[in-house]
């Protein structure tokens, strides 16, 4: 009966609304994909070395979204304008 209910989540997907708050709802995926990129890659993981890595990834993944969404604002701005 559980799996009734997870497969349910994927039937009715959760509305996200175009606030900036929903922003945060890409902190999850980004850090997902920064632990599973960095665990295909690194050839040793040290746990230090590895938190540090997936932090930088992280944190570049973040700036490139928020700066081209910036960019992608400004342009559509001065296009209407």
């Amino acid at each position: 009966m559980f799996y009734h209910l997870i497969l349910a989540t994927f039937t009715s997907p959760i509305n996200i609304t175009t606030t900036p708050i929903s922003f945060f709802w890409m902190l999850p995926l980004i850090t997902s994909i920064a632990i599973i990129y960095k665990t295909t890659k690194l050839k040793e993981i040290h746990p230090l070395n590895f938190i540090r890595e997936i932090a930088f990834l992280f944190a570049s993944i973040a700036v490139f979204i928020v700066v081209t969404a910036l960019v992608l604002y400004t342009a559509s701005w001065l296009i209407l304008e």
